[in-house]
This record gives C-alpha cells, structure tokens and sequence, in this order.
C-alpha cells in the first residue's frame, strides 16, 4: 500500500487543456491482491473531471456526474460492467505475466493502463495515447505515427512484439483513435457542456508550518477548470529560483487545488516584499498576496493534497502518469470490440 500511495503523491498531475481543447481518459490500475485496495480500479474522466469509476469491490461501473446518469441508456451501465469485469480478469493475469518477467514472486506490484483521446472544437484536431506501466515505470507505448509497440524495457519485448504481430489489432487502434474514441468524447462533451465549461474562481491562503520555518506555501484551492498559473515576486520581479511548483490535484467537489512553495533565508524576509499572483480563467483581475516590510506570513498548516476519500482517484489518475514525459506521446489503445462503449477491454501480455 505504501508504494502506491508514494506513487500516487508523486506522480498525480495532469497537465491542463486550452478552453477548446477536450480529452477523454480512462485510467486503469491492478494491484496484487491481500492489502487493503481494490484489486481492479478503473476511472474515465472527461477533461479531467472524473465521470464514471469501477472497482473490483462493487464489480459495477457507476455514473460521478449527474450529467453522464441523466443522458445515457439504462443499458449502458451494463454493457460497461461487462466489458470492466473481463479486463479485471486481463489485469489480473497481467502482473502475474510482469513478475515472472521481473523475476519477482512476492510484494505489492502494480500494473496500469492510460488511454484516450483529444479533439480541439476549433481546429478540429485530434490525438490519441495508450501507455501500460509496471510498479510505476514504462512498460509498454503506443507509438500512432509508425502504428506499433515499443518496449522501453527489455522485460517488455515479448508483449510488444506479440501485439506488433497482431494485424487485426493494429488496425483496430487506429480505427480507435480516428473514429471510437473522438466521437465518444464529442458526445460527452455535448453532454456535460453546461458542467465541462464551468468556472468556479479559487481561494487563496499563505500558510507556514511555524514562524522560523524558511518554506512559505501559497496554497490555491476550490477552482475549476484545472488550468491555473501560480508565480512569485520579490519586489515586483519574477521569482525562479527557490520556487516549488505542487501538483493540481482533484478535491472531492469536482474542482481542483495546488500549491507552490517559497523557500527564504531568515536574514531575506526583513525589508522585502514577496508577492503570490494566482491567474485563473474565472478571475477578471490576478489574485495577489503579499507579504512584506519583515513581517511573517500567517500561521497554519498546509493542506496534503491526499484525502481519504480521493485516494481511489489519485490512485488511478496518479500512478499513470508516472513520468511528465509520457505525456508527449501520441498513442491510442489496444483493443476495440465496436462502439457500444467508450472504454475498452484489455489485452493479455
């Protein structure tokens, strides 16, 4: 449990979209059994709101909008649940495949899915990815623009080849990406749009743990949607150095939070002016605080971005994206049984 959790503080970022850039992702995640988390975990989310999740505890996927209940078939649910139940099955055997590649038989182990797709309403735009990882680390990617598998490790070799080798199934995703997966997103966008393209303005608070701690947090909280530009000044200059940027992560209302940190010398605060500026597409003017003339930012203690409720979805979302620059991939999925769906089943390694 642990090691997921760490997994989940470190990586559980998403970088955000531009106004008329939309995403559909699902996040997959399968953890070897006797601790206390679910076996199979799936979260979708659509621009980065989660709207539908599955655990292996329930066995049923279920809605987490009011918008997705309202507007799909009864049927849907069904259909969804039969498709996550057999990829639970394809999850499952699928660390029991990566341990003996790694040579491991024992411990907590991991094996996790990202996939989706992009489309720009104004450009017309489109994208897709698909990456697997193993206890946190590449696995297997999708590479659309030469329409094959690549194995960052060498444990992965026999899964991309035996996938590379599949005709069928290499036409299948890009069928996925072009077709599936887009029209989908297109139809949840419709959906949720009154939602999807809310604003709700964040709340912003300096806090310190005591007051000779060098680390002042700027802590945002409660804003939707996830895109947001935090930044320091010291007299009126931008601040770089000595700055920590957190990660946006979701609070359990649906809007986001993240912080930035400060660090200062003691001998630096007496005499200076350092300012926290939060820009906000809900905001008409910047958010400033500042804190100056030697005087001590006000007391109290930063918020973890991990709440008990949350760690399901931090889990999934987190551990996937685990490392910033698998985000530049271009990929799509690995399997397409038609359309019925927006998700898709699993494929053995």
């Amino acid at each position: 449990m642990n090691k997921l959790v760490l997994l989940t503080l470190m990586l559980c970022g998403i970088h955000a979209a531009s106004a008329a850039s939309h995403s559909l992702k699902y996040f997959y995640t399968a953890v070897t059994a006797g601790i206390d988390f679910p076996e199979f975990t799936v979260v979708g989310l659509v621009d980065d709101e989660q709207f539908v999740h599955y655990d292996s505890n329930s066995s049923r996927m279920i809605p987490k909008t009011e918008w997705i209940n309202k507007t799909v078939a009864a049927d849907y649910w069904d259909k969804e649940t039969q498709t996550l139940i057999g990829s639970q099955q394809t999850f499952k055997a699928n660390i029991g495949i990566a341990m003996q590649r790694f040579n491991q038989i024992q411990g907590v182990h991991t094996v996790q899915r990202m996939y989706g797709c992009e489309w720009d309403d104004e450009t017309g735009d489109t994208g897709g990815f698909d990456l697997y990882g193993y206890d946190g680390e590449d696995f297997v990617i999708y590479d659309m623009r030469n329409e094959r598998f690549i194995a960052p490790v060498q444990q992965a070799f026999i899964t991309a080849q035996k996938w590379n080798y599949n005709p069928a199934q290499l036409e299948s995703l890009k069928q996925y990406l072009t077709h599936t997966c887009v029209d989908w997103l297109k139809k949840y966008v419709s959906y949720g749009r009154s939602a999807l393209e809310r604003t709700v303005a964040p709340e912003v608070s300096l806090l310190q743990k005591d007051p000779s701690s060098p680390v002042v947090t700027c802590h945002v909280t409660g804003f939707y949607p996830r895109g947001i530009m935090v930044t320091w000044q010291k007299d009126g200059k931008d601040l770089d150095e000595d700055v920590e940027l957190g990660e946006t992560v979701p609070n359990g209302d649906g809007t986001f939070q993240t912080r930035s940190h400060l660090r200062v010398k003691p001998e630096d605060w007496k005499g200076q002016e350092y300012t926290c500026i939060v820009q906000h597409k809900s905001l008409e003017q910047d958010i400033v605080l500042s804190i100056k003339n030697g005087s001590s930012p006000p007391m109290g203690i930063i918020i973890g971005c991990v709440v008990g409720a949350l760690i399901l979805i931090l889990a999934v979302i987190g551990v996937l994206i685990w490392k910033k620059r698998s985000s530049g991939y271009r990929t799509t999925n690995t399997s397409d049984t038609g359309s019925e769906g927006s998700d898709r089943p699993a494929v053995k390694a």
